[in-house]
């Protein structure tokens, strides 16, 4: 298990990258859910990959565009999970 203390941005690019196979070239404001980059079922492994690092649970109410929309808002929100 990890900590959110270790969940950075390059963890998010990462696994954006490498797991879920996104070909195009992201940055930490890179818009994911709204241009349409990601989808719903890259969502939910989104949110296991996030829960499986940071240690907790995201609650349904919380998967928000204010929440997830870039992978900096991502980590922004798993420091929120602490």
């Amino acid at each position: 298990m990890y900590s959110t203390a270790s969940f950075t941005t390059h963890d998010v690019l990462d696994y954006l990258q490498n797991d879920l196979s996104i070909d195009e070239a992201l940055k930490e404001d890179s818009a994911l859910f709204s241009t349409g980059l990601l989808d719903s079922v890259s969502m939910m492994n989104l949110i296991l990959f996030i829960e499986q690092r940071s240690g907790a649970e995201v609650r349904p109410a919380d998967v928000t565009l204010d929440n997830f929309d870039t992978p900096a808002r991502i980590v922004a929100y798993a420091a929120t999970l602490a």
